[in-house]
């Protein structure tokens, strides 16, 4: 196991598993053919054209720019010296924002907006005020956890628990 580990990187289950996740799309390709995620009118809406772009824009783009944000962040975190490490109580909402931006950017760009109409009657403007909202309100949830949880780093221990 050890000279697998040495030799790949990783345990044998993450090859298994790498190579079960290739089978799956090829099978999801074949199924649907080649004509379903190509559009032949309109290329820059076709699912392949979006696919090879969202990995291009995340790969080369947005996974550098986090990852160098996240060491930032855990080197000022650690030479703070800080009873409660901040990292997480910023790393969880930016998530939670960066997914919340993934499910809400079609109503921003308000893509669709006819369909929208018809199908609830509203209109697409609150969807960037909204996102903002919940924004904001992960942020401040998450203050307010990392406050509660210095201030009760900064208490001594108790009598029941010392004892």
């Amino acid at each position: 196991m050890r000279r697998w580990k040495r030799a790949y990187g990783a345990h044998p289950l993450h090859l298994l598993v790498l190579l079960m996740a290739f089978a799956l799309a090829g099978y999801t390709v074949w199924v649907l053919g080649f004509d379903a995620l190509w559009n032949h009118q309109v290329w820059w809406q076709a699912i392949a054209v979006w696919f090879v772009a969202a990995i291009i824009a995340h790969d080369l783009i947005l996974f550098p720019a986090y990852a160098l944000v996240d060491r930032i962040l855990a080197a000022a975190s650690a030479r703070t010296r800080l009873r409660v490490s901040p990292l997480n109580y910023v790393r969880v909402p930016l998530l939670g924002i960066g997914l919340s931006f993934l499910l809400f950017f079609p109503g921003i760009i308000r893509q669709g907006a006819v369909t929208y109409h018809a199908a609830t009657g509203g209109t697409q403007q609150p969807f960037l005020q909204r996102w903002l909202l919940l924004s904001a309100a992960l942020l401040a949830v998450s203050a307010i956890v990392y406050a509660i949880q210095s201030l009760r780093a900064r208490r001594p221990p108790s009598r029941s628990a010392r004892d």
